[in-house]
């Protein structure tokens, strides 16, 4: 899911979020090589404020200041997941069993690689995240996942 990159930075963040009190969610690096953006996505169980997203925005800089990424310019965002949360971790697809999610494989899986469904957690005997799609169950390995995210649903009462 995460490129080595990525994963570097998700290491270099992971200690201090968790003595701040919050999660890493994941890590993003979009845009060119010469400019690229860097999105780092917090969250905590009861879901994260406007405060201390722009708390963290100052412990995240120093931190990628003092690893400097890439050499030159690059963008950094420190934000809430947002509605379609990315999911990463087998505790991610524990947390949101139940909840409507979309992934893509890295390869086709049963002929395809695009899912919709309900998730059903995550086996950790066979490190797979289980979905209900159409009425069947798929088990998809962790491994060949390339993205997921739960499927956000706003409600208008």
């Amino acid at each position: 899911m995460l490129t080595a990159k990525e994963k570097s930075l998700l290491a270099a963040l992971e200690p201090r979020a968790a003595s701040e009190g919050v999660e890493v969610v994941t890590v993003e690096i979009v845009g060119s090589r010469k400019a690229p953006t860097i999105r780092v996505y917090l969250d905590t169980a009861k879901g994260i404020s406007f405060d201390e997203i722009t708390a963290a925005q100052v412990w995240v800089n120093e931190i990628m200041d003092e690893i400097d990424p890439f050499p030159g310019a690059y963008t950094l965002e420190v934000s809430s997941p947002g509605i379609d949360r990315p999911l990463r971790t087998p505790e991610h697809f524990e947390r949101f069993a139940g909840d409507e999610a979309y992934v893509v494989t890295n390869g086709p899986i049963e002929g395809r690689s695009r899912f919709t469904g309900t998730l059903a957690g995550f086996n950790a005997e066979t490190e797979c995240v289980l979905l209900d799609v159409d009425g069947a169950r798929c088990d998809i390995p962790l491994d060949d996942i390339k993205k997921a995210h739960v499927k956000g649903v706003v409600e208008f009462r």
